[in-house]
């Protein structure tokens, strides 16, 4: 008996589709696209330029292959590790706009002064420090502040001279723009009395120094403290880079460091012993600086293959982990030592409105000189007349409708007249949000119930350009990028103070703050092509936590945990 031919036909055709299909699938099956890790089953915040969402992405050499569905990833890519974020939310490698990664390491091998509640318990620690590390080297420490004392009053080095009249002690206020030092440090920096400088003070009583030092006076004792060793550098960095990642960060902005330093990590970082990328500003001691600059001239006239390599030209300097490509002026000194420049008196010390660090002229032959290079520059401008200066002399050089990002570090207290300027001149503000709530207990005493008002203004300053690097200019700060984004968002320090948050008119919102400790901050940096966010083609930093910092309660984000930090598609924590 034979089927008609109609009924073989459309079951041969039927069998054959079959066939394909099934081909098809194991063939795809059997060449999946490699990749080296796939991340998945995780709520993934891209922090693309639509804020989107995603479960799943894969990563090979380093970068981003793709983002999307955790079956869409599994299905085109096979991978050796295999990371199930199980539902937890994952985002782009945190980044500090603002910090002090060096000054950070050096002082977890210092005398911590952080928290000390008056100048008794200073001394206490400082006698424990001497107790576990004896000999005649510098006792140096950081982390006092007459602000958290009974009196409010600074302290003088009567103490210290008794306690350590061989040995020099230099203890630098927790903002380092103000130090306390003993006479056998005085007397090794040659600081007086009748010592003389421009944008510092050397506080005296009668004709005796009390060994309280602001701002510039400071550097004429640290001038004299023997430098560290490569050994000390490694160690520090180290122990720095181990702390930065178990809080999320994978980028940091130092902002201010001399050419030896940047040397240094430059090293360090080629022979695989510190791992952080780092984006470094020059420190604005116009020694320093020249010191950059002929360091690359003799490395291209010695045309030695290696070092001509590392300094090229005088163009920024880039290597796979640093990136050195701005200058750091500084324009005052700081509102809780009184050094902060100010259009008119301290309300809390009639007669008395701060000073800047350099004439009028240097800032404005600085800012000459940079706009005709690659270079950014970035000011730390802290009271409202410091601001001032530094907006005007930017505007004079940038024009308008300009991506040269030049910076006001801080942009602490701004005249209400002057916000306009950073957006007419697309002046980037980078500012630290736990500054604010940090500084709410005093703040006001210091510039009165008007300026206040227009003091640690985030979202005033975010309007003008529409994006807004995030720091916390650490180790003035905790390195916690977590208390960034909870400082910004709530207007509240981890005490829960003030209830209801400090100016909360001025707070961000939860996607501008996770947008300013990750892209704007990539962004402020000149990184933003390479990291920042979580798309294809970027290097794969990224960070898990055991909390969404999106969707969790205000009062819990200070909970969240990092349950994995990545660097390059690598486990770093």
């Amino acid at each position: 008996m034979f089927l008609p031919f109609s009924a073989v036909s459309k079951g041969f055709i039927g069998w054959c589709i079959a066939l394909a299909i099934s081909s098809v699938i194991l063939v795809s099956c059997g060449h999946k696209e490699p990749a080296d890790l796939i991340v998945y089953n995780g709520v993934v915040y891209t922090v693309d330029g639509s804020f989107s969402t995603a479960q799943a992405f894969a990563v090979q050499g380093g970068r981003i292959l793709a983002v999307g569905k955790t079956d869409d990833i599994k299905a085109k890519y096979e991978a050796a590790e295999m990371v199930d974020a199980q539902g937890k939310a994952v985002y782009p490698g945190f980044i500090d706009a603002h910090a002090h990664f060096v000054g950070y390491g050096r002082s977890l091998f210092e005398v911590d002064l952080y928290g000390c509640k008056d100048w008794a318990e200073a001394i206490s620690r400082v006698r424990a420090f001497d107790k576990a590390h004896p000999g005649d080297t510098w006792i140096r420490g950081r982390g006092w502040d007459q602000n958290k004392f009974p009196d409010k009053a600074y302290p003088t080095n009567k103490q210290l001279n008794e306690l350590f009249p061989k040995r020099p002690v230099l203890l630098q206020r927790v903002d380092g723009h103000a130090a306390i030092a003993n006479n056998k440090a005085l007397q090794l920096a040659g600081v007086g009395a009748a010592t003389t400088l421009t944008g510092g003070k050397i506080e005296v009583a009668g004709d005796v120094p009390t060994g309280l030092l602001i701002d510039n006076a400071v550097d004429l004792v640290t001038a004299v403290v023997p430098p560290a060793t490569r050994e000390q550098y490694a160690q520090w960095l180290s122990k720095a880079q181990e702390n930065c990642f178990g809080v999320g960060l994978t980028t940091i902005a130092d902002c201010g460091l001399p050419y030896r330093d940047i040397a240094i990590i430059d090293t360090l970082q080629r022979e695989g012993k510190l791992q952080m990328q780092l984006y470094v500003l020059l420190s604005d001691d116009t020694v320093t600086y020249k010191q950059y600059m002929a360091a690359r001239a003799a490395a291209l006239a010695a045309g030695d293959p290696e070092v001509t390599r590392r300094y090229v030209g005088n163009g920024p300097y880039k290597t796979e982990k640093l990136f050195v490509k701005g200058v750091k002026a500084y324009a005052d000194g700081a509102l809780g030592s009184r050094g902060a420049c100010l259009l008119h008196h301290y309300t809390d010390k009639p007669g008395w409105g701060g000073f800047l660090l350099s004439s009028p002229a240097h800032y404005d032959s600085l800012a000459q000189q940079l706009v005709g290079s690659d270079f950014q520059l970035c000011t730390h401008a802290i009271g409202d007349s410091g601001n001032r200066m530094a907006l005007n002399v930017y505007s004079k050089y940038l024009g308008s409708n300009n991506d040269r990002r030049w910076r006001i570090e801080h942009a602490q207290v701004v005249s209400p007249d002057d916000f306009h300027l950073f957006g007419a001149s697309s002046i980037i503000p980078s500012v630290q949000p736990t500054h604010a709530t940090s500084d709410m207990y005093w703040a006001g005493d210091r510039v009165g119930p008007e300026r206040i008002k227009s003091a640690y203004a985030y979202k005033q300053l975010l309007e003008q350009n529409g994006w807004l690097p995030l720091g916390t200019d650490f180790p003035v700060e905790d390195i916690s990028p977590i208390k960034t984004f909870y400082a910004a968002v709530a207007r509240m320090d981890a005490k829960g103070f003030p209830d209801g948050g400090f100016q909360k008119e001025n707070a961000l919102t939860r996607e501008q703050a996770l947008r300013g400790i990750t892209i704007w901050a990539a962004r402020g940096c000149f990184l933003d092509k390479e990291v920042g966010s979580i798309e294809a083609g970027k290097r794969a930093d990224f960070v898990i936590l055991d909390k969404d910092l999106m969707n969790a309660p205000e009062k819990e984000l200070l909970g969240a945990k990092v349950n994995g930090t990545y660097m390059g598609g690598k486990k770093v924590r």
